[in-house]
């Protein structure tokens, strides 16, 4: 077996399977092993730059390192006898490009920083993912809005009947949630998008190195300041778990509601065939499983988050190797946020949505009963609390018309609505859902008129991001290019 090049000064080669498994990170590094490659490319090239390393001496490793990016990181330093991947693309330009020439590429750095740093790379590469994600199911939900604007349909409080909405006013509801787990996201990438190369072991190191250059170099937008902190923080990382955490929640409530509204009892939606699921025995069956099994999924995701927060609270400065731990709960929770959001927004797209149903459903249970409370007020100036007790007290005597009001009015206050000028078809337009949505016309409220002027605003806030997410996906596409290229030029 080829010897460990970390290992062989200071320990013995006798290790057994079994340990080398239990030390073994290579399952979650395969998520950085090209994250890697341009680290080591971007730090040769400071040496270089830096004059540390002669051009000659860098040129036989830099080809090799070139030489994997485009071919990918060879099987074999995946290899669990080297601990993790660092050491296995280490071991494997060594053996390709001889010690002599291999052996200078870890000058003034360690593991610890290393990996610090692919990891925010590779995070930041899927953070981005998750935002365009998120862009994506805006777009759904807006567009979906945009067709349901008089869509009425009953508002739930306690799950019970409460005042009726439309589709529109309810979908952009989720909208604005999803909305600022847009705004989390970005703000931790800034947060992620620091540089810890350079941060060596914790102490730095005696080279004359230049961490602003491998930052620039490899797109990142400042360097970590102190290099104890640099290597050990996580947070950037339990952040990350954290706002998948609560956009897990909002998706989470997405399909509690979806799998009651495809029920027969409810039947609000018909869900796409694709994402459902039949019986075995029951051959009538079409059931939400796609949505049972992403509201399963937010569990699994709070759960990367208190595994990785219980490994981090008792860790002492600076780097311990429990933090080898923390990291495939980022990778599970990032994977697992990342599928759900864009299986939503196709569940969503392909919904049938029952109109009919929606608006039999949004005069019952007495929904519009604040409204024609609201009607007591306006019409007979009586105190919204007078009026609230009169149509209360109305719905126990057995129902809203206008003997009942009467009696109510007279037990609670001793005044005669009828006397006021109150009639039947006063109740009847002061109850009607269609009516009681209309009035509704403050910012951000039900009516057709309030939720047009939200689906344009949330529309211009949607292409916003999108232009951001496509500026810093063309920004690091290009920092990369231009690594690679001048990778190339030091062949030259």
């Amino acid at each position: 077996m080829e010897r460990d090049h970390i290992r062989a000064g200071r320990l013995s080669e006798d290790r057994s399977a079994d340990i080398a498994s239990f030390l073994s990170s290579m399952d979650a590094d395969r998520w950085i092993a090209e994250a890697d490659l341009l680290v080591d490319i971007a730090h040769v090239t400071m040496l270089v730059e830096r004059e540390i390393l002669d051009k000659e001496e860098a040129q036989g490793m830099m080809r090799i390192l070139l030489d994997f990016v485009e071919k990918g990181v060879p099987a074999e330093a995946f290899d669990i006898r080297y601990e993790d991947i660092h050491a296995g693309i280490e071991a494997c330009l060594i053996r390709a490009a001889g010690e002599e020439s291999g052996g200078r590429l870890h000058m003034g750095r360690s593991r610890n920083d290393e990996v610090a740093t692919c990891i925010r790379m590779r995070l930041r590469e899927e953070v981005i993912g998750l935002m365009g994600e998120l862009a994506g199911l805006r777009d759904v939900l807006l567009d979906l809005a945009a067709v349901h604007q008089e869509t009425i349909m009953p508002g739930f409080t306690h799950m019970q009947h409460a005042q009726p909405t439309t589709l529109s006013h309810h979908l952009l509801a989720f909208e604005a949630a999803f909305t600022r787990d847009f705004e989390r996201l970005r703000h931790a990438f800034s947060r992620i998008n620091q540089s810890p190369l350079g941060a060596a072991a914790f102490a730095s190191t005696g080279f004359p190195i230049d961490r602003e250059m491998t930052a620039k170099l490899l797109g990142f937008a400042g360097v970590e300041g102190n290099t104890m902190d640099a290597v050990s923080a996580r947070d950037f990382l339990l952040e990350a778990i954290a706002d998948c955490s609560i956009l897990m929640t909002h998706a989470s409530r997405c399909c509690e509601e979806l799998i009651v509204w495809s029920s027969g009892l409810v039947q609000f939606v018909e869900l796409p065939d694709a994402f459902c699921s039949t019986s075995s025995i029951m051959p009538q069956k079409k059931n939400p499983d796609t949505a049972e099994i992403m509201r399963g999924k937010a569990g699994t995701v709070y759960g990367s988050l208190v595994a990785a927060l219980a490994t981090m609270k008792g860790l002492p400065m600076s780097y311990n190797r429990d933090l080898q731990e923390v990291t495939p709960n980022l990778w599970k929770a990032i994977s697992e946020a990342r599928s759900s959001i864009r299986l939503l927004s196709g569940m969503y797209a392909g919904a049938r949505f029952n109109r009919e149903r929606m608006r039999e459903e949004s005069g019952r249970g007495y929904s519009t009963a604040t409204d024609l409370a609201d009607f007591l007020v306006r019409e007979y100036r009586i105190p919204f609390r007078t009026a609230h007790t009169i149509v209360g007290r109305a719905v126990k005597k057995g129902g809203i018309n206008l003997m009942m009001l009467e009696r109510a009015a007279l037990e609670v206050k001793g005044i005669s609505l009828v006397d006021m000028g109150l009639t039947e078809d006063m109740i009847r337009n002061a109850l009607d859902p269609v009516h009681a949505v209309a009035m509704r016309r403050g910012p951000g409220g039900p009516s057709p008129e309030a939720v047009r002027s939200s689906v344009k605003e949330r529309r211009r806030l949607v292409r916003r991001d999108m232009a951001w997410l496509e500026g810093i996906r063309h920004s690091l596409s290009e920092t990369k290019a231009s690594l690679l290229r001048k990778a190339k030029e030091m062949l030259s």
